[in-house]
């Protein structure tokens, strides 16, 4: 008795119109769409002796720092959003590095901030 195998096609069948290729945004972008979401008014804006650039709200529980050619101590760290917790809840923070295009960051400051309320 002789054992037959058939081999099978390592993967899956597909076209090139089945795959849908895109375009991917790549690239740094501009800092600007992030940084003009903040009013002076709820906002202290520091420029540091690196310019690197730290944005904090007047309360002191958010803050965003810019790090253009990567933040001190981390392995291309390019921005850091953090808000402060409370006594009941802890808070969080949300990094990107350097090559995160800037509206990719613009949209995660500006949810952020939408959910802030005054108290």
């Amino acid at each position: 008795m002789a054992l037959t195998v058939v081999p099978l096609s390592p993967g899956f069948s597909t076209t090139a119109d089945a795959i849908r290729l895109r375009e991917w945004q790549l690239g740094p972008g501009q800092p600007a769409l992030v940084m003009d979401q903040f009013s002076p008014n709820d906002f202290n804006l520091v420029v540091d002796d690196r310019a690197d650039v730290h944005v904090n709200s007047k309360d002191g529980r958010f803050y965003l720092g810019w790090f253009p050619l990567g933040r001190p101590g981390t392995d291309g760290e390019g921005w850091r959003i953090s808000v402060t917790g409370t006594a009941k809840v802890r808070g969080y923070h949300l990094s990107f590095d350097t090559e995160t295009p800037a509206e990719i960051v613009a949209a995660a400051v500006a949810r952020v901030l939408e959910t802030s309320r005054r108290v």
